[in-house]
C-alpha cells in the first residue's frame, strides 16, 4: 500500500508539466498525493472498517474533491452522481487503488473476488476488473512467495492474457507524448517496469522515466515492488509527510493488520 502511495507522490509532478530526467529528485515541493492515493486509502479503509468499497470510495473522494490532477472524467461523473452506478470503464483507476486487497486477504480466490468487487463498483468493464485482479493477485503471489520473479511474465500471460511489451517500446511511446490511461496499457507496462528493476527505488524511477501517466504507472509499479522489495525507510518517511492525519491513521491500521509498522 505504501508502495503505491510513494509511486503516486513521486510521479505526480511529471504527469502534465515536467519531463523526468535521469537522476531526478524523488520528492520536491511540486509533489503531492493524487486521486491514486485517496482511492488506495479508501479501499484499505473499506476492508478495515467492514464497509462497502463504493461507500468508502464515495466518502473519501468527496472529502478530497480537488486532488492534484483531479479525477478522471468518468470517475468524476460517478462521484458527482446522486445515485452512482457502475460505469463501463476500463481506465487504470481500478488497478492503481487495489493493492490493499492483495495484502489483507490470504486466499487466492478471495483476493480475486475482492479485487473484482473493488473495481466493479465504479469500473464494471471486463478490462477494468481484470486490471484490478491482476495487480491484486501479483501482490498476493509475491508477498506470499507463490511464484518467483522469473515466473511472473508467464503467469500474467496465462492467467490474465497480458503481453508485456519491452521497456524500450514503452519508453519510446512515452517520449512521443503518449498517455497511457487504460488498464490494457498501464497494467502490463507497470509490470514490465517492475521486472526491469533491481530495487524498490529503481522500480519507481523506471516507471516515472517511461512518462505518460506517471503517477498511476508509478503507483501500480510501487504496489508490486513493495510486495517484493524492502521499501527504504527514508522514502517512506518522506512520503508520509505529504499525507493528512486521517490518511496516516488508515495506513497505521493497515500495517498493524499485516503485522508491520510504519
Amino acid at each position: 500500500m505504501l508502495g503505491a502511495i510513494i509511486g503516486d507522490i513521486v510521479g505526480s509532478r511529471f504527469e502534465f508539466d515536467q519531463k523526468p530526467t535521469e537522476g531526478f529528485e524523488l520528492f520536491t515541493d511540486d509533489c503531492s498525493y493524487t486521486d491514486d492515493t485517496i482511492c488506495t486509502i479508501a479501499i484499505a479503509d473499506a476492508i478495515l472498517s467492514g464497509r462497502s468499497y463504493k461507500e468508502s470510495l464515495l466518502a473519501w473522494c468527496r472529502r478530497y474533491p480537488d486532488p492534484m490532477g483531479g479525477y478522471g472524467v468518468m470517475f468524476h461523473q460517478w462521484l458527482e452522481s446522486k445515485n452512482p452506478l457502475p460505469v463501463a470503464s476500463y481506465g487504470n483507476g481500478s488497478a492503481m487503488r487495489v493493492s490493499p486487497v492483495g495484502w489483507l486477504f490470504d486466499d487466492y480466490h478471495k483476493v480475486v473476488d475482492e479485487a473484482k468487487k473493488s473495481a466493479e463498483c465504479s469500473h464494471c468493464h471486463s478490462e477494468g476488473v481484470k486490471g484490478a485482479q491482476c495487480i491484486a493477485t501479483l501482490v498476493y503471489w509475491l508477498r506470499t512467495c507463490r511464484l518467483t520473479r522469473d515466473e511472473i511474465e508467464g503467469a500474467v500471460q496465462r492467467n490474465f492474457g497480458y503481453e508485456l511489451p519491452p521497456l524500450k517500446d514503452i519508453n519510446r511511446l512515452g517520449s512521443l507524448g503518449h498517455f497511457d490511461s487504460t488498464c490494457q496499457e498501464t497494467v502490463p507496462w507497470a509490470i514490465r517496469c517492475f521486472l526491469e528493476s533491481d530495487s524498490f527505488e529503481d522500480a519507481i524511477r523506471i516507471s516515472v522515466m517511461a512518462q505518460g501517466d506517471t503517477d498511476t504507472k508509478a503507483a501500480i509499479t510501487g504496489s508490486i515492488a513493495e510486495a517484493y522489495y524492502e521499501v527504504p525507510t527514508n522514502l517512506a518517511e518522506k512520503a508520509l509527510r505529504y499525507l493528512p492525519k486521517e490518511m496516516l491513521d488508515v495506513l497505521r491500521r493497515f500495517y498493524e493488520r499485516i503485522g508491520e509498522t510504519i
